[in-house]
This record gives C-alpha cells, sequence and structure tokens, in this order.
C-alpha cells in the first residue's frame, strides 16, 4: 500500500512538496520521495537485507530522517527509529529488543560492531519490494529508560490503515500543510505526522523541536493549515497569544496526555483557534479516539473511537463486564490497527484471545459515547482507602491564575498508606510563597479532603520526556525524598487523619 501511494502521488504530482525543513530551506517534493524509496530498496538489495529486517534510523536531520523512514518502511523492511540524542546505555537497550539487520547512522560512535551502516544508492537496476506487500513496519519500544522496553512491531497494513483513518478524519487534503515538531523516532509524528500526510498527497512542515520565539510568524509565513502538538506546547502558546490570528489555520491537534478544560479556554481565549483533542498510544499505532471537527467538542474528553473498537471494562472483575455510563474502569481497544501480542517484554494478559488490549488507562464514557480519560491505573492514589485520581487534582491547580503546569504523584505514607503530592510550575520564584495559599484554598474549596494535596511543591518547570509528557516516575522519586525536594516552596496542606 505504501508504495502506492508513493507511485501514485509522484505520478499525480511529482512536483508537489512532500516535507519541508521548518527551519532554514531544503525540500522533499513526491518525485524526489519515489526516487529515495527506489535508491533505498536498491542498497537493502544490494547489501543482502532480507524482507521483514530490522533498519535502525539515527540520524539528526529531520528531513533525512523523514525520508529514510518511509523509504525503508517502503521497501519491505521495519525501520527501528532511535532517538539521535539518547544517550548511549539507552541506545544499546533498544537495539538489543530490536535486533536490526542493518543501520543509517549519522551519529558520532557508530552502531554496535557487526551492524553494517547503509546509504541510499543511486546506481544499478531498479528493485523490486522482496517478499511482496506487507513485510515492512515500524518496530517501536515503549519505556525503557530504567529497566528492559516493551518492544512493539507495527506492520505496514497497521500504520497504513491508521494513517488513513487520520488523514479521513482529519480530512486532510493535497491542499493542507502540516507543521509538526514532535520526535520523528515516536508513533504520532510518524502516523499522525508523515504517513497521514502522504495518504492525503500533503505537505507538513518538519520542525526540529518547538519554540515559542518566531512561532506565530512561522507559522503565518508557512502557509500551515493544522498544527500536530501537544498539550504542553498547548500551554506554552496560551500565554503568548499571536498578534495577529493565524489566517490558514484550520485546526490544532492535541495528543500524548490529557489536555485540562481550563488549558484550552486560556488556548482558545489567546488564538482563537480550534483544538482537536484525541487519544493514541503506541500499541495501536497512535490514533485511538478523536472529537469531531464538525459536531460537539467536549472539554477535557479525548472524543470518540476512530477506526477502533473500545470498551471500559470494570477493574478486577474475572469475567469482562462492562462500566455504565460515567462508571470509570479500564479502557480496552481492539481492532485492525491494534497490536495482536507484544514483540518483547509485553505483561502477560495485557492483550486477551479476543484481541482486546488494555491499555492500562483509566476513564469513563459518557451517554453519548465520548471518552473521559482518568489517568493511568498505576498512578491512582490509595489514601487510607480512598481513592483519587491525579486529574482531578491537577484540573483544579491548572484553573488557577498563573498555573503553567501541575502533576499530582503518590508519597507513601505510615498511617494512610499514600498520600498526594502536587508539583507546581508557576513562572517566576518570588510568586511562588504567594501562590501556595490561593491553591490551597482552590483545593480545599472543590475537592473533598481526602484529596486534598498533603503538599504543595512550586517549580519553575515540570520534568518532560520527548512527547512532552511529565515524567512523574521523576517526580514520585522527589516526593519520596520529601515534600520539599526540588521545589522552591513545599508548604503542607491538611491532610485527613
Amino acid at each position: 500500500m505504501l508504495q502506492h501511494w508513493i507511485r501514485s502521488a509522484a505520478a499525480r504530482s511529482g512536483g508537489a512538496v512532500y516535507l519541508e525543513r521548518g527551519r532554514g530551506a531544503g525540500t522533499l517534493d513526491y518525485a524526489g520521495l519515489n526516487r529515495a524509496a527506489r535508491a533505498w530498496a536498491r542498497s537493502l538489495d544490494q547489501a543482502g537485507v532480507p524482507a521483514g529486517a530490522g533498519v535502525a534510523i539515527r540520524v539528526a536531520d529531520s528531513l533525512d530522517y523523514a525520508a529514510a523512514l518511509v523509504a525503508i518502511l517502503a521497501a519491505g523492511r521495519v525501520a527501528v527509529p532511535l532517538d539521535p540524542g539518547a544517550p548511549p546505555d539507552r541506545v544499546a537497550r533498544v537495539l538489543k529488543v530490536a535486533r536490526p539487520a542493518a543501520a543509517v547512522w549519522d551519529s558520532p560512535g557508530g552502531p554496535p560492531q557487526g551492524i553494517p551502516v547503509l546509504r541510499p544508492r543511486d546506481d544499478g537496476p531498479p528493485a523490486a519490494v522482496p517478499g511482496g506487500p506487507g513485510t515492512g513496519g515500524i518496530f517501536l519500544c515503549t519505556s525503557g529508560t530504567t529497566g528492559a522496553p516493551k518492544g512493539v512491531l507495527l506492520t505496514e497494513d497497521q500504520l497504513c490503515h491508521v494513517a488513513a483513518t487520520v488523514a479521513g478524519h482529519h480530512r486532510l487534503t493535497a491542499a493542507d500543510r502540516g507543521y509538526n515538531c514532535l520526535p520523528l523516532f515516536h508513533v504520532n509524528a510518524e502516523v499522525v505526522g508523515l504517513l497521514a500526510t502522504l495518504s492525503a498527497g500533503a505537505s507538513l512542515v518538519l520542525d526540529p523541536k518547538f519554540s515559542r520565539r518566531g512561532f506565530w510568524q512561522l507559522i503565518d509565513e508557512r502557509r500551515i493549515t493544522w498544527i500536530n502538538a501537544v498539550p504542553a506546547i498547548i500551554a506554552l502558546l496560551a500565554v503568548e497569544p499571536a498578534a495577529q490570528a493565524p489566517r490558514r489555520v484550520r485546526f490544532v491537534r492535541s495528543a500524548s496526555a490529557p489536555l485540562a478544560s481550563s488549558v484550552l479556554a486560556r488556548f482558545n481565549a489567546a488564538t482563537g483557534l480550534s483544538v482537536l483533542e484525541t487519544y493514541g498510544m503506541t500499541e495501536a499505532a497512535s490514533m485511538i479516539t478523536a472529537n469531531p471537527l464538525d459536531g460537539p467538542r467536549k472539554p477535557g474528553s479525548a472524543g470518540l473511537p476512530v477506526g477502533v473498537e473500545l470498551r471500559v471494562a470494570r477493574d478486577g472483575e474475572r469475567r469482562i463486564a462492562a462500566c455504565r455510563p460515567y462508571e470509570v474502569g479500564r479502557v480496552q481497544i481492539r481492532g485492525r490497527g491494534v497490536i495482536r501480542r507484544y514483540a518483547a517484554g509485553g505483561a502477560p494478559g495485557a492483550i486477551d484471545r479476543e484481541g482486546w488490549l488494555d491499555t492500562g488507562d483509566l476513564g469513563h464514557r459518557d451517554r453519548d459515547g465520548y471518552l473521559f480519560l482518568a489517568g493511568r491505573a498505576d498512578d491512582v492514589i490509595n489514601r487510607g482507602g480512598e481513592k483519587i485520581y491525579p486529574r482531578e487534582i491537577e484540573d483544579v491547580l491548572l484553573a488557577q491564575p498563573g498555573v503553567r503546569a501541575a502533576a499530582v504523584v503518590a508519597a507513601r505514607d505510615p498511617v494512610l498508606g499514600e498520600r498526594p503530592v502536587a508539583y507546581v510550575a508557576v513562572p517566576g520564584r518570588g510568586r511562588a510563597g504567594d501562590i501556595v495559599g490561593v491553591l490551597r484554598a482552590a483545593c480545599e474549596a472543590a475537592l473533598p479532603r481526602h484529596a486534598w494535596p498533603s503538599a504543595l511543591c512550586v517549580v519553575d518547570e515540570l520534568p518532560r520526556g520527548d512527547t512532552g509528557k511529565i515524567d512523574r516516575r521523576r517526580l514520585t522519586g522527589l516526593a519520596a525524598a520529601g515534600p520539599g525536594a526540588g521545589s522552591h516552596h513545599g508548604d503542607r496542606v491538611a491532610a485527613s487523619a
């Protein structure tokens, strides 16, 4: 399917731009993508890399990275995207799980001994996809920062199915020009960015990383019609509105983590732009649910299932029973884009015999079927038998003026078992003492007593991962060290006995 997309786009409009650098010059048109796909297929054939074999990609330039990834996938091999900036030990852990047969590599040191480094070959006879269609894919690892990663193999069929679903839901056409600053070694940028754009014959502007400086000017100058973002970016843009509303942007897409309703409201007020909240995961080749482009969009909701089956099941029951509307349970999915097993390291029982994947997320659906996420099952705080969902506290904190980000994690308690500790990002150290009292009062007014944070810690920024998600592991470690660890101000709030 992917080769068909490339060849059709090249025949239809070969001179149209597929990819463009966001900073500096450089483009790749569809005719150039077609040539690159043939050149990489030729190189892989001549190197004896068999169909379905892994090819690691660790390239600094985003345009070169993207072209290699799409071409290797189209050539019937499995791309293994790596973080160009990751430390060697993290790269080694991923390579140990993926075991690639070859590599595309421009980082210092090169890949481990025995893995040949390839370059595209423009000479020689044209290459065919060995083994026929369906032999290519993308191999990704989830987690793995402290232990063995979980390997996820997404086939070409799964990737193309979800990419076409994204393009259809977002109504992408050849006239669209997307903006992506999310990392190309994660599934969102690969499927929602690169492959959905290819499916629609559209254009995508690649930015190595997000920068507030000159952002809206870049969006206007590059004639962007949609923005691929995460809540952390939306929160930053909400406090620095554009001098004038972008003229062509149809929507901003939010993924990776839940978007707080208060942040959404601030962004809408600052920019006037529409935000399309979505939910996805690596094991589903990215998108699972999305709010509709037209029709009701519900703040705080990840939207409706798109191209996938979804159910919310009661936790802890031997027989699967669906939750009633508004009842919180475990989010489970299955469908053409969802993996049927882990390639390596997956938890036993994560996928049942009928293909249902337990996402590890908790949430509920309303009477219209919209999904509202409550958080990860592992993040639920048990305080003396009372279950606390961190998001309910975080939403209260994020609604307060001056709060840029918030996260609530569990700290051990000798009497109650666990207690919630809140970390709040507020720019400027001088405001920390003033805002703690405001935050305490807001929590006491909006939350039941058992959900009041036992400590409020004000920091300049919260630690984040590659995709902008808050690193809760690090915050849990700080909470274990004491309520004020890593903060400018740790202030205890009354806790239930």
